[in-house]
C-alpha cells in the first residue's frame, strides 16, 4: 500500500511540473520551496506579506522592498508576466514556486494566490525584537538561497 501513495504523490509532483509556465525560471527546487513557504507562512502571522498581483506591484512601485515569491502554474501566464521586470527594475529578488495551490495554503489565504510580496517590516504596527529577528533570519537565508539559484542560471 505504501508504495501506491507514493506513485500518487509522484503523479502529482509531475502534474506540477506538467503545468509550469514556460517563463518560471528560477524554479525553486524542493528544499528552497519548503523554506519559502515556512518564510511566507511566518510573515503572514506577522502581518508582513502582501497577497495578489495588485497588493504587490502597488507595494513595489511605492518603494517597499522584500522578497517576491510567484507561482509558476498560472494561467493564463500573462496576468504575472510583468512581475519579473518590475522586481528586477528596483532590485528586489524573485523565484518562482510549482503550486499556487501550495503558496495560498502558506499565506493562510483559501484562494489560489498568484504571488506574495515578502517584507522585512510590518506595514503597520511593530514587531517584538525577537519575532523580527527569526523572521530577518529566515527572510536572509532564503534570499541568498535565491541570489545562489539566480547566479547559476544566468
Amino acid at each position: 500500500m505504501g508504495s501506491d501513495s507514493e506513485t500518487e504523490k509522484s503523479q502529482k509532483e509531475r502534474k506540477k511540473i506538467l503545468a509550469l509556465a514556460p517563463i518560471a525560471k528560477p524554479l525553486a527546487g524542493k528544499k528552497l520551496c519548503t523554506r519559502a513557504h515556512k518564510l511566507v507562512k511566518r510573515a503572514s502571522e506577522h502581518k508582513c506579506l502582501k497577497r495578489g498581483v495588485k497588493e504587490v506591484v502597488k507595494s513595489i512601485r511605492r518603494g517597499n522592498k522584500g522578497l517576491c515569491i510567484i507561482a509558476g502554474n498560472i494561467s493564463p501566464i500573462d496576468v504575472i508576466t510583468h512581475l519579473p521586470i518590475l522586481c528586477e527594475e528596483s532590485d528586489i529578488p524573485y523565484v518562482y514556486v510549482p503550486s499556487k495551490e501550495d503558496l495560498a495554503t502558506a499565506g493562510a489565504t483559501k484562494r489560489p494566490t498568484c504571488c506574495v510580496l515578502v517584507l522585512t517590516k510590518p506595514t503597520k504596527g511593530e514587531l517584538g525584537q525577537e519575532e523580527q529577528e527569526k523572521l530577518k533570519a529566515d527572510y536572509d537565508q532564503v534570499v541568498s538561497n535565491v541570489a545562489e539559484l539566480t547566479l547559476s542560471l544566468f
